[in-house]
């Protein structure tokens, strides 16, 4: 099983931002370091209290640089906010200054706010993504291409560079409404499903359609499935709870306060869907949560909690966010890094 570590860059209220950058980069040298097989970056904009990464190809670049082994992937790339030729020759180029390690995550985002702040209506986010997608899936393997489509135009175009050793990067792609799932599978995409409280018997239903559709589709080889989840670990279970408690809650409401905005933008049925998923943030408590899809704890609970979730969902991998909410200080969340690294993916390996 591939285990990783969802990395917002959070930003470190009253110091600068070139210390947020310094312990992330910091905490990726003690992933590299410890045997970690992917890092995995957010893509935020415009809010400047939660995180600094808001450029995840400039990061991953940067990442790849210096680092050897670890592979690194982008948790997502909003693909309805990019020109699919410049992020074609991009990812390209990060793929060969990693040396084939990258990972490209894509999905939508549900952050309506970003889609105004660039001018592109959220109404049209999923045709422009399956548009972007189709673009950049063809810029790498065709030698001149042309495209005629309702938001993007050109002829005989060929990107370069081409992908390390000219294999397209590992294209994972985000799962979030039921009607995504099967159509992923359609696509003969992997997927990870970002949960943020729900158990994991709420997601086990779509994902079995995922593996239906692929399989429908005549796809070579097995759907991969990647979970996404708040996750923290200490020496006892008592300690793990009070340092992740604080940040995890934080976390919640954020979330609940973003959803909200989102609603009020998208409007329609996404945004009555994403206010009742407001609400159920704004009044969760934090036993509630530890119910739910977050593992916190000592690295036996938190291996025990994987080896029954690998059993149930069939998992290929896991994206475990150690520092949800931005708030556990840099120190601590090395150390659940490598409780995990040393207690934890032995178990797996």
């Amino acid at each position: 099983m591939e285990f990783g570590i969802f990395h917002e860059f959070p930003s470190l209220p009253g110091r600068p931002d070139e210390d947020a950058f310094d312990e992330a980069f910091d905490l990726v040298d003690a992933a590299e370091q410890g045997g970690l097989d992917a890092v995995w970056l957010a893509e935020l904009h415009f809010d400047p209290a939660r995180s600094v990464l808001s450029a995840p190809l400039c990061v991953a670049s940067a990442i790849a640089a210096r680092t050897r082994r670890i592979r690194v992937g982008i948790a997502v790339q909003v693909l309805p906010l990019c020109h699919p030729l410049r992020l074609a020759e991009e990812v390209a180029t990060v793929d060969q200054i990693s040396r084939g390690r990258l990972i490209l995550g894509v999905g939508r985002s549900g952050v309506a706010q970003t889609y105004q702040a660039y001018g592109v209506p959220y109404a049209e986010s999923r045709d422009r993504f399956n548009e972007v997608l189709d673009i950049v899936r063809r810029a790498w393997i065709e030698p001149t291409f042309s495209h005629d489509g309702p938001y993007h135009r050109f002829e005989d175009v060929t990107t370069t560079p081409r992908p390390y050793r000219g294999t397209p990067p590992d294209i994972r792609m985000a799962a979030t409404s039921a009607d995504t799932f099967p159509a992923i599978g359609a696509l003969g995409l992997p997927i990870f499903v970002g949960i943020r409280h729900e158990p994991a018997s709420a997601v086990a239903g779509n994902i079995q359609r995922y593996r239906e559709a692929y399989r429908q589709a005549g796809h070579a080889g097995e759907p991969r499935v990647f979970l996404r989840f708040p996750a923290y670990l200490a020496e006892t279970e008592a300690r793990a709870r009070e340092e992740a408690e604080p940040s995890l809650m934080h976390y919640y409401r954020a979330q609940a306060a973003l959803l909200t905005e989102s609603a009020r933008r998208a409007g329609g049925p996404a945004g009555e869907l994403r206010l009742e998923q407001a609400r159920r943030l704004e009044r969760i408590t934090f036993e509630e949560a530890l119910r739910g899809m977050v593992l916190i704890g000592t690295p036996a609970t938190v291996g025990e909690r994987l080896l029954g979730l690998r059993e149930e969902l069939g998992l290929s991998g896991v994206l475990m966010e150690l520092n949800a909410g931005g708030l556990t200080p840099h120190a601590q969340v090395k150390r659940a890094l490598r409780l995990l690294c040393d207690e934890v993916m032995p178990r797996f390996h």
